[in-house]
């Protein structure tokens, strides 16, 4: 007697196998069912959590053929333990890209008042900012913009971005600013005294930065209020700059601020 297998399905109707993909930090996917598109940042037992562009979580379980991935379906599944995760986003928050070179630089520039500022934006934007193909100049100060905007003669292709401290309607360093302010140049500012401002105090363990009495060395006074060293104010920096992880350590004042200048350079 000939044996028949207990399937009688005709081989055309039956699913085709998908690859397996394991659900690694990063990973960016779509759940057909919703339309959702994200970024995995999550693998648990049974579920996967995604984060779309906006920074909506969702929770999907890992069922089979459930994802698509560049428009193929897969079947993810839990990354195999043993050897350290790699980070699902780089310090800005943006989604990382793992092996990633920096590209040819741009002929547009961003400038950052003063050495601190910069020193900030390189440890949070550090990795954007050279995919992107953006270099970050320093700008000792704002008596020094129109010079800076003369000689770089921002247009089209060679956008200019701006970042200054304490930019305050109707202040000389205001109306500089206006003064420069193009179709192609940019100049933005936060609204803190001083850079330091803009780290949350959370992050340092203090529940607030201290009040400077008007006159006096903003950063000399903070350091005695705090009972640091105030003879050193390079090196107070230091270690408040080596408590800033990522975006999340920095006020919401300064991230859209350099968020803008790094659109407006790379648009």
């Amino acid at each position: 007697m000939r044996q028949y297998s207990a399937d009688l399905t005709p081989s055309w109707k039956k699913p085709q196998p998908v690859p397996e993909v394991a659900a690694e930090p990063g990973l960016v996917v779509e759940e057909p069912g919703s339309g959702f598109c994200g970024a995995v940042i999550r693998c648990e037992a049974g579920t996967v959590t995604l984060e779309d562009r906006f920074g909506k979580h969702r929770v999907f379980p890992l069922e089979p053929r459930g994802f698509l991935l560049e428009g193929r379906t897969v079947t993810l599944v839990r990354p195999a333990s043993g050897g350290p995760a790699r980070p699902a986003r780089t310090a800005s928050g943006s989604v990382a890209v793992p092996g990633a070179r920096a590209r040819v630089a741009r002929a547009g520039r961003i400038y950052v008042e003063g050495r601190h500022d910069a020193e900030l934006v390189e440890k949070v934007w550090g990795d954007d900012l050279r995919v992107e193909g953006v270099v970050v100049e320093y700008l000792e100060g704002v008596d020094d913009l129109p010079s800076v905007v003369e000689e770089f003669a921002p247009g089209p292709d060679a956008r200019l971005g701006v970042l200054v401290d304490h930019l305050v309607p109707g202040t000389k360093e205001w109306r500089i600013a206006q003064s420069v302010t193009s179709e192609h140049a940019l100049v933005v500012g936060h609204p803190y005294i001083d850079v330091w401002e803009a780290v949350k105090p959370s992050a340092l363990g203090i529940e607030a930065w201290p009040r400077v009495p008007h006159g006096q060395d903003w950063k000399t006074g903070v350091c005695r209020a705090l009972g640091w060293p105030s003879d050193n104010t390079g090196a107070a920096w230091q270690a408040i700059l080596a408590r800033v992880g990522s975006y999340k350590d920095l006020e919401p004042e300064l991230l859209g601020r350099v968020e803008e200048l790094i659109d407006f350079v790379t648009g």
